[in-house]
């Protein structure tokens, strides 16, 4: 059965009132030589592509801050794998199932294998998950970071708001507390860990339909709900974009529902392999989209990504990486937004 949107929202917000005060960080201060931290745990119980593709920078930065220690994920839904297919660190996958009630005793199964395994660490990646704040509580582990929303770090950090990024804060924060040197380096960005292989293989595909080497500019004109712009947007974008970058290949990549908002009257690649989305797009010279996951792949896959942002909050999902940069439509003109494309280009 599915919950109406509305019932939904007012459900979680009543499970972030009931759970906002379960658990606390805690430390104690110990000999840096004596901080055995081997096994960890990640929590972030959401099948969203997006959100799992956010906490990529976390994983690396654990990865990075204990390159020996073996890493488990709580997550929900069957991409988790996929995403994180080369990533070294990672131990064990609990996938919690994206439809708990369709499969009950799976997700009973998952809540309790918390309980088999004792961690030296155990991290909420998302301060507002009800469900990351109660796995949290329920392992057994001496340290543990329920990931709170700490808002003097806000004017410390002009990104501690970013979705992938304040988790990372609160470690940081958290591990000097605990004796570890504090870590300065710059964040790690979002990544997919594309292989060469992979990317070949995206190169082949891209080369299928534009048949020459000429740059490429990637659309996703697919997105959920109010985020996703008409077809009359679309068309009025892409034909400035057309005009605006004559020596350009333009392609739309299709999402899952096989859709296009452009009639499927410009190039396209479908595709329902993330990875294989991601090394598309990873030959491309910009990629364009509404906030979605897509959005977030494109970004994990390494090329400069513009978000197109008109109802959520870009200081938390806007896209992450060194060339990458959001747009607010409702107070940016399409030309406007060809001189930020133009200069990004060149």
């Amino acid at each position: 059965m599915k919950i109406p949107k509305k019932i939904n929202a007012i459900r979680r917000s009543l499970m972030r009132k009931l759970t906002e005060n379960i658990g606390k960080s805690s430390f104690e201060k110990v000999d840096k030589n004596d901080l055995k931290i081997k096994r960890i745990l990640i929590s972030r119980p959401n099948h969203r592509l997006g959100n799992l593709l956010l906490l990529s920078p976390l994983v690396e930065e654990v990865s990075n801050t204990f390159p020996d220690s073996k890493i488990d994920l709580f997550v929900k839904g069957q991409i988790t794998p996929v995403i994180y297919k080369n990533y070294k660190n990672i131990d064990k996958i609990i996938q919690l199932p994206k439809k708990p009630f369709s499969n009950i005793f799976k997700y009973l199964a998952g809540w309790i294998s918390l309980r088999s395994k004792k961690y030296d660490l155990v991290i909420n990646a998302n301060f507002g998950s009800s469900s990351g704040r109660i796995s949290t509580y329920v392992t057994r582990s001496k340290y543990k970071l329920f990931g709170e929303y700490d808002k003097k770090y806000v004017q410390q950090f002009n990104d501690y708001q970013h979705s992938a990024k304040h988790p990372i804060y609160n470690l940081r924060q958290y591990l000097s507390q605990l004796g570890v040197p504090e870590n300065n380096n710059e964040l790690p960005y979002m990544d997919i860990k594309l292989d060469a292989e992979e990317i070949q293989n995206g190169k082949k595909n891209l080369f299928s339909i534009v048949q020459n080497n000429k740059p490429v500019i990637c659309l996703f004109t697919n997105a959920t709900g109010d985020k996703c712009y008409s077809e009359e947007w679309w068309h009025d974008f892409y034909d400035h974009l057309k005009k605006t970058f004559p020596d350009h290949h333009i392609v739309e990549l299709l999402p899952v529902e096989n859709i296009s908002k452009l009639n499927f009257t410009i190039p396209h690649f479908y595709s329902t392999d993330i990875r294989e989305m991601g090394a598309f797009m990873a030959n491309t010279q910009l990629f364009i989209a509404a906030d979605n996951g897509v959005m977030h792949l494109a970004s994990a896959s390494g090329v400069p990504t513009v978000g197109l942002f008109s109802v959520t909050d870009e200081n938390i999902y806007k896209p992450y990486n060194s060339k990458s940069f959001s747009v607010n439509t409702g107070h940016t003109t399409i030309e406007n937004i060809m001189d930020l494309l133009r200069k990004t280009i060149e």
